[in-house]
């Protein structure tokens, strides 16, 4: 059965993310250079990022069907923090983190084969308080900050203990403004569909 929305992402995050929205969807994905053009500012990162994906993830659909791709990273004094290569890394993006307060931005690219692309960013401050040794090898030891832009995630142990402030979306942060994301899908689809099983 065709679904109405196509999530092109393996986070599980975002995938339950729109799963409690209710509308129903389907999950493909392929690998696509992260890549960007040198120079460009840091908070233009995630959205050009999530329009890359869903180019080259349109031919996957068919008719009717909406695509929703997305990218979130970690923005510190204007540089991208990426997903850590190791645990080294990831160490040394939370030291980098600790006591201070960064950017969370997330580019949501919604598509589909007429031709129409919406693409938009969201973008929350969190505030880290100051992370000893010992809080860092504990995350590093117990969780898995490999595949997380800053090498944390903030529905995890870790931010529950070194958050000490949010401003703007929390579910951003997961990887998903999904508040933003509905309003925009209320535009592209039918109530029908919106509110399924609702009715």
């Amino acid at each position: 059965m065709q679904t109405p929305l196509v999530l092109a992402s393996r986070s599980p995050r975002r995938q339950q993310l729109l799963q409690t929205l209710g509308i129903p969807f389907s999950i493909q994905v392929q690998d696509t250079p992260e890549d960007y053009p040198e120079g460009m500012l840091a908070a233009e990162v995630p959205p050009y990022l999530a329009q890359k994906k869903a180019q080259a993830m349109l031919p996957i659909l068919t008719q009717g069907q909406w695509l929703i791709t997305a990218d979130t990273d970690v923005i510190l004094d204007g540089t991208v923090l990426g997903k850590p290569n190791d645990l080294g890394e990831a160490a040394a993006l939370l030291r980098q983190m600790s006591g201070r307060t960064h950017d969370v931005v997330t580019g949501v690219c919604v598509a589909n084969l007429e031709g129409a692309f919406h693409t938009f960013s969201d973008t929350t401050k969190v505030r880290f308080r100051a992370l000893s040794e010992e809080m860092i090898a504990y995350y590093l030891q117990h969780f898995r900050p490999l595949d997380k832009a800053g090498a944390y995630g903030v529905q995890e142990w870790i931010g529950m203990v070194a958050i000490e402030g949010i401003e703007g979306c929390f579910y951003n942060v997961m990887g998903l403004p999904v508040q933003r994301l509905f309003m925009l899908l209320q535009t592209l689809l039918p109530p029908e569909v919106l509110y399924a099983g609702r009715f």
